[in-house]
């Protein structure tokens, strides 16, 4: 398994993982029981703490791509 197949695997997975974790412990203005701002969605999330969602998913990712390489470089599934 080349360099551009291993980055393109962790690329792709990356963004379904974000995508999976950003929902987690988000709470939305109603649920934090505060008052958005004047034309904010009272739905929208109060601190979505996006830099701790990024970090988690990059090593999240790196274990999954981890695992995908290693079951494609020792033959780990036959076909």
């Amino acid at each position: 398994m080349d360099l551009v197949w291993t980055l393109s695997i962790y690329f792709i997975t990356w963004w379904m993982v974000l995508f999976a974790i950003l929902p987690l412990g988000v709470r939305n203005h109603v649920e934090s029981g505060t008052a958005p701002e004047l034309g904010h969605d009272p739905g929208a999330p109060v601190n979505p703490n996006l830099k701790k969602k990024v970090i988690t998913t990059s090593w999240v990712t790196a274990i999954i791509t981890a695992g995908v390489w290693m079951t494609y470089t020792f033959h780990l599934i036959r076909l």
